[in-house]
């Protein structure tokens, strides 16, 4: 099979960002964002529509994404530090590296089997809430935040995602703020997501996805990528330290909990194709 053309292109794309440091950047074409607009989106899932909406897509997801590891479209290899998972008895902020827009479903299926009560809620774009086809009927349905460009939706996305967490549950945060497609390496995080965890006052759970290439080739002629998905030791506020120090001490821990792992699985140095 050919490789495709615009997956070549996506490569040589990542490249000349990673050069150029421009590592928050998406290499994807997405399409045009629907701007969201005040009481559009009910966050907590207050009302009983969103509630029952969210139940079924959340149900057909699972069914739909089951099928696929079944059919060897999406490869789990295996769970790492599960005990992790587990430790955590309220809510929390949980990181994850973004290279494929199924990455999460290891992580849905873990928290799914070891933490129920808890839920799973996951941040995304703006753009991602208005997708086409079924897809987007998963990102709008399927316990999504969207973070908004009006003010006003996004005080309501950020009230809503400090409830949640209260609350005790988990919501899943891309901090690199970018997908780069089957990227192995860590890139840098922003401030968003431990930003949230210390206004909450709630625990950073970092987690981890490493590849490896299996033989059977997706639809664009490239190997199929097994996924290891890990869960390294939680991370939590330090006492003496203001909000601004807590939130840069979290981030930097994640940063390096991130780096010592793809050292560890990969055998190799992280470096990166641009000097700063």
């Amino acid at each position: 099979m050919e490789k495709s053309e615009y997956r070549l292109q996506i490569l040589e794309k990542m490249k000349e960002y990673e050069k150029k440091g421009l590592f928050d950047q998406d290499l994807e074409n997405d399409p045009p964002t629907v701007p969201l607009r005040p009481n559009e989106v009910d966050f907590e899932r207050k009302k009983i529509s969103s509630k029952i909406k969210s139940f079924i897509a959340d149900k057909i997801s699972f069914s739909y994404f089951k099928k696929c590891i079944k059919k060897g479209q999406i490869v789990i290899d295996s769970y790492e530090g599960i005990e992790n998972l587990k430790s955590i008895d309220g809510g929390a902020i949980i990181t994850q590296n973004h290279f494929n827009p199924f990455d999460s479903i290891p992580l849905h299926l873990a928290c799914k089997k070891y933490k129920r009560k808890h839920g799973l809620f996951k941040v995304i774009r703006e753009g991602n809430y208005h997708f086409p086809g079924l897809f987007g009927y998963f990102m709008k349905n399927c316990y999504s935040l969207p973070l908004s460009s009006n003010l006003k939706v996004m005080k309501e996305c950020l009230i809503s995602i400090n409830n949640l967490l209260k609350k005790g549950k988990f919501i899943l945060v891309y901090a690199e703020q970018s997908l780069w497609w089957n990227y192995r390496k860590p890139k840098p995080l922003k401030d968003g997501a431990f930003r949230f965890a210390v206004k909450a006052r709630v625990p950073v759970l970092p987690t981890f996805i490493t590849m490896r290439d299996t033989e059977k080739l997706d639809g664009e002629g490239f190997p199929i990528q097994a996924y290891t998905l890990h869960f390294l030791k939680p991370i939590y506020l330090k006492e003496g330290l203001s909000d601004k120090e807590n939130i840069e001490y979290m981030k930097k821990e994640n940063e390096r909990l991130w780096k010592e792992l793809y050292e560890k699985v990969y055998g190799l140095p992280l470096s990166y194709l641009t000097e700063n």
